[in-house]
């Protein structure tokens, strides 16, 4: 008989004692332990369900309803998706995300609500700015963007999925402008703008006394070393990639579905939690997208899982240009 597929709510439940007398841990971090050991336990009480027919009973526990919590995605999954429905227009979307460089990644960690803030406001502004270009597009878009901060492994690697409608509104908001069949923006041309904004507001909020800088990141205060650490910045490209546009409204819909309400790890991708190791899943897209597993100590995994955790309140999914809330109906 095998064994049933481990949880994430598994590994906290055995180690966290052990983490959190190794590891530091955020207010929010804590919460995020608790929410997912007690959830759908009798800790948060529950409800019985009652066949009219046979009269059946049954207790259901009740969900912590954590937006980290692998379980606890799907059914505000299935709303936000319902809501969408009613917006998909009859032209190809396209898919460009923005990914910030990995020496951004340990400022990124300390000062989470303003740096992914700036990776949205960057982002957002350099698609609008060439968009409304007349030797690109010449039109006011829309789009949706999605924050994620991992990759496969669970490393920190913070980026940004935009959904975008191929075309977009005329300067008097009477004519659609559809995009050229297969192309949507010149991904360096994104690239180039993207960096040199997000480094200008990068810049701002130095001077403005707006970062944490803690340990290994103290030196940074020094006015030089700064300056040396945005122009090792300046220096490299930054990865701006459009893919191809989805075949249709459906195959949006279906991209959505995997990627808005996603967590760092669902519970499917855990193959085994043995000797104190978490086997999981992912898929190594430097080798072919080969499927492979990886085996990590329990508290790494923890490490690497909590990394994701969003300051309280920070909105990771956000609506631009015509497909903006208060913008949308009209």
């Amino acid at each position: 008989m095998s064994r049933p597929r481990p949880e994430v709510a598994e590994v906290f439940r055995r180690y966290q004692d052990e983490y959190l007398a190794t590891h530091s841990a955020s207010p929010q971090q804590r919460r995020v332990v608790r929410d997912l050991i007690a959830c759908r336990t009798a800790a948060l009480g529950g409800h019985v369900r009652r066949c009219d027919g046979c009269g059946h009973e049954q207790i259901a526990y009740n969900s912590c309803r954590n937006r980290h919590c692998p379980k606890c995605q799907a059914q505000k999954q299935a709303a936000w998706l319902e809501a969408q429905c009613a917006d998909l227009l009859e032209v190809p979307y396209y898919h460009v995300v923005f990914t910030l460089p990995q020496a951004l990644g340990p400022l990124a960690l300390q000062n989470k609500r303003l740096l992914y803030g700036l990776l949205f406001r960057a982002a957002a502004e350099t698609l609008q700015t060439i968009a409304r270009d007349e030797r690109h597009l010449g039109a006011k878009i829309g789009f949706t963007a999605v924050l994620h901060s991992w990759g496969q492994r669970l490393e920190h690697h913070p980026h940004l999925h935009c959904v975008v409608p191929g075309g977009g509104l005329s300067a008097d908001g009477q004519q659609w402008i559809p995009a050229r069949e297969q192309f949507f923006l010149p991904v360096r041309v994104l690239s180039r703008l993207f960096r040199g904004k997000y480094l200008a507001y990068l810049r701002e909020a130095y001077r403005d006394g707006q970062l944490v800088l803690k340990g290994r990141l103290e030196a940074l205060a020094s006015g030089s070393a700064w300056r040396a650490f945005l122009a090792a910045l300046h220096a490299i490209d930054w990865v701006v990639y459009a893919k191809p546009p989805f075949g249709s409204p459906e195959q949006v819909l279906k991209y959505l579905a995997r990627y808005t309400h996603r967590v760092a790890i669902s519970n499917r991708r855990l193959v085994s939690l043995e000797d104190d190791q978490v086997a999981f899943r992912y898929r190594d897209y430097r080798h072919g997208r080969r499927d492979r597993v990886m085996r990590l100590a329990a508290v790494e995994f923890m490490r690497r899982f909590l990394l994701h955790v969003l300051p309280k309140g920070f909105v990771r999914i956000r609506h631009y240009g015509f497909l903006a809330n208060r913008a949308r109906k009209e």
